[in-house]
């Protein structure tokens, strides 16, 4: 990896490991699924999905369109998707009309951008009278730890602060849902630390080893263990009470 690269997202598609398991991922998984039955009973003319990266949250249309920083992540994306349109975009600058859409999704977005507010503000633009903005966001102040570092977040948000700024920018808040619990917290901090002790390692050893084997058999133990954690990760976010949250999705309405 390029550490000295700002996107450490870009970093991320350019290794093969990564994009061959990062959908496979419980909280991305759990997200997903929140996302997309958040809108279930929408009447949707167009969606746009800022920040999508390899792994959009909305899959399940064709009238959508993806945008991303990272045009390698959108190449990938279409290559693994095909349907809707891809647009390599600044989501503080969108390249879109006012009004252009019905619906606009920012899923684990803002808290990377140092102007989150004028990224509201952008979406609140481009999303037409009474359209939908589905967001989703690190919740808890107090929770900002290794994990937040190290892909880059700029903050964690209360649940007031995000109201907030949604209202400022022209939003109407009509639905707020909890997407993941503490126990979300306390893997991810735990998966960071474990990941850069293994890279530390590494980097002490350069050793190439080509095993399509011991790879697949992994991407195999992977996938449902990661299934399995899904479940508990969905039970947690159940029974804990939304200020415990780890994650939280607000659907707000614009005025």
């Amino acid at each position: 990896m390029n550490h000295s690269n700002a996107n450490r997202f870009q970093d991320f598609f350019e290794e093969s490991k990564y994009t061959l398991l990062k959908n496979y991922l419980y909280n991305y998984r759990l997200r997903k699924m929140v996302v997309e039955k958040s809108l279930q009973n929408e009447n949707i003319k167009l969606i746009l999905e800022v920040g999508s990266g390899i792994s959009p949250v909305m899959t399940r249309t064709k009238l959508i369109i993806y945008s991303d920083l990272s045009y390698t992540a959108l190449q990938m994306l279409k290559h693994a998707y095909g349907n809707g349109l891809y647009v390599v975009a600044d989501c503080m600058n969108l390249p879109f009309k006012s009004g252009a859409f019905s619906h606009t999704i920012s899923s684990e977005v803002l808290e990377h951008l140092k102007d989150d507010r004028k990224a509201i503000k952008e979406l609140a633009r481009v999303t037409e009278p009474s359209g939908k903005l589905v967001v989703t966001f690190p919740h808890k102040k107090s929770y900002f730890a290794n994990d937040d570092r190290f892909v880059n977040h700029f903050r964690r948000y209360e649940l007031s602060e995000m109201k907030d700024r949604l209202i400022d920018a022209g939003f109407r808040p009509v639905n707020i849902h909890k997407v993941l619990g503490p126990l979300e917290k306390i893997t991810m901090c735990f998966v960071v630390y474990c990941f850069s002790l293994i890279q530390r390692i590494k980097s002490k050893k350069i050793t190439k080893t080509n095993k399509p084997g011991l790879m697949n058999l992994f991407g195999q133990f992977f996938k449902w263990a990661n299934r399995f954690y899904m479940l508990l990760a969905w039970i947690d976010a159940r029974i804990m009470p939304r200020s415990l949250a780890a994650v939280l999705l607000i659907k707000a309405e614009k005025n």
